[in-house]
């Protein structure tokens, strides 16, 4: 069916040998998260290109410093000229065309600019480059072989035009300087280069006797050696963009491809847990990432052959009592004798009791885990919550059946965070068990106590009874499942052997620890036995 989709979304124009090559288009090294850093790293050092090549701020700045730079020439160079008596003609002054171009050759040394002096007439008194030894233009070409066909130098419209739009600017620029408005602009030359240009009046007292004009056409220049001056370090950038985003593809995208990898394994049932040695020691969130994958992996596993292991105990252990209904059944039809199918039918009573109980417990034992998992561990209080349990003990006791008692040693509430459902089965389990083996006449000892030198798990409950105890080498085993060893007179199958099994698992689950030991006497006689559950405590003792 999803092959179907994909391919009815597919290009119909795009062949099946297109598509490998347009997804290894848009990867980098394989891994879509290579190509997505490469591309972002890629993207943000175009827009720093971008913006430092065009350097808009940037040019305004320098425009605007270098008309200020000739703004203040002009108004000295212009205060001299109208002050110092390069004039002539009374009683109306005017500039003396010789003198005042003498004295701006003399004092004027251009360094990428151009000095015009008009008269109030707006003619062309002096001009910088006709009175210097520079000559404004670029070096002729090589001369080329005889008989070489050579093309036009330019168009000799777009000349004449070109030169026509800058007399024109600087027409302007000249007429609104001699009604005494100083002009600053950026306009175009003769050449069709960009200058910055400014015009002053020359005033003598009020009289506007000419107009200076200064040119700067270095800014194109200027900025052009700014931009390959900045070139070395754009190319540093991108080598170092390039080489992030190999580290980050080789030490973040590969590492993620190799641990999905992995994971696919353990999917396809090729392995039982993820292990990646070299991931694994590393210092950094991918190696947190590969351990707690590895831990994640080895749990599920654990909890596979656990239950492997528990489905073959359980085959087992129904196996017995079917075996037995079977051989009682067909046995049935052949005894005659009263006596001997009364004794037969108890058998097959006794063995779907039995039944009953194991399939009751195992039900309980299979849903343990989702009911653990499904609520929220809360704090509860383990004086309140056994002085319940033991109040409904004392109330629906029947006669020989030992009591229970209970003893609060432990100062203030005695909180866990758990659930109280489970654990009061926990409870419930072990005071069972005690009151099974407890001879008639004795009683059961709960006693909540705080081991003060145990930080993790201080909080202690004893369940203590005065049977025969427990045999030294069944010391741990008596919690794996279905491990049965009763007393003689005990009820043939009223016990399925997961009752302490199911206590370690919700205690284990609790964070806490559980253990059986032997109660002796000041000769060493065994007693009795003691079950002691160590839980960790939450919240403030009061």
């Amino acid at each position: 069916m999803a092959s179907a989709i994909d391919t009815a979304r597919a290009d119909p124009s795009e062949t099946s040998e297109d598509r490998p090559l347009r997804r290894r288009l848009i990867r980098f090294g394989g891994s879509r998260l290579g190509g997505l850093i490469l591309a972002l790293n890629l993207l943000s050092l175009l827009i720093l290109f971008g913006g430092a090549l065009a350097l808009n701020e940037w040019n305004r700045g320098l425009v605007q410093a270098r008309q200020e730079s000739l703004r203040v020439q002009a108004e000295l160079l212009s205060n001299v000229l109208g002050q110092l008596g390069i004039t002539r003609g009374e009683p109306t002054p005017a500039l003396d065309q010789i003198a005042a171009s003498q004295w701006l050759r003399d004092n004027f040394i251009p360094s990428g600019q151009r000095a015009r002096l008009y008269d109030a007439d707006g003619a062309l008194l002096s001009d910088s480059f006709a009175v210097t030894d520079i000559i404004p233009g670029n070096p002729l070409p090589p001369a080329n072989p005889a008989g070489t066909v050579v093309a036009p130098l330019g168009d000799a419209e777009a000349d004449r035009e070109t030169l026509a739009q800058a007399n024109e600017a600087l027409g302007a620029e000249i007429e609104a300087a001699l009604l005494g408005l100083p002009q600053a602009t950026v306009r175009r030359s003769e050449t069709g280069d960009r200058v910055v240009s400014v015009s002053l009046p020359v005033r003598h007292v009020q009289q506007v006797l000419g107009v200076l004009t200064l040119e700067a056409g270095d800014v194109d220049q200027i900025l052009g050696a700014q931009r390959r001056a900045l070139l070395p370090f754009a190319l540093v950038a991108l080598a170092v963009n390039l080489l992030a985003s190999l580290l980050l593809h080789l030490f973040v995208a590969r590492p993620v491809m190799r641990l999905s990898a992995a994971a696919d394994q353990v999917k396809l049932q090729r392995a039982r847990a993820i292990s990646l040695p070299d991931l694994e020691d590393r210092r950094d969130e991918i190696g947190d990432l590969a351990r707690s994958l590895e831990s994640m992996t080895e749990t599920l596993s654990a909890r596979m052959d656990a239950i492997e292991r528990f489905a073959a105990d359980v085959a087992h252990e129904i196996k017995n009592p079917l075996t037995s209904i079977r051989s009682a059944l067909e046995t049935l039809d052949l005894v005659k004798e009263p006596a001997q199918r009364e004794r037969l039918t108890r058998v097959l009573q006794q063995d779907v009791r039995r039944l009953d109980r194991l399939i009751t417990d195992i039900s309980n034992a299979s849903r343990l885990d989702a009911e653990l998992s499904r609520e929220r561990p809360r704090p509860v209080d383990l004086n309140t919550l056994l002085t319940d349990i033991v109040g409904v003990y004392d109330t629906t006791s029947k006669p020989g059946e030992a009591p229970v008692r209970l003893s609060l040693e432990a100062p203030g509430p005695a909180r866990v965070l758990g659930q109280d459902g489970p654990l009061g089965q926990v409870f419930r389990n072990l005071i069972d068990n005690a009151r099974s083996f407890s001879p008639e006449g004795a009683d059961v000892r709960l006693t909540v106590r705080r081991d003060e030198t145990d930080l993790e798990r201080p909080l202690r409950v004893l369940v203590e009874d005065d049977g025969p105890g427990i045999p030294s080498e069944n010391l741990e085993t008596v919690f794996q499942r279905f491990y049965t060893s009763r007393p003689k007179g005990t009820a043939f199958g009223s016990n399925s052997g997961l009752g302490l099994s199911i206590v370690r698992q919700i205690v284990e689950a609790h964070g806490g620890r559980v253990s059986a030991s032997n109660r002796t006497d000041a000769a060493g006689a065994v007693v009795g036995a003691r079950f002691e559950v160590a839980l960790p405590a939450t919240g403030r003792r009061s």
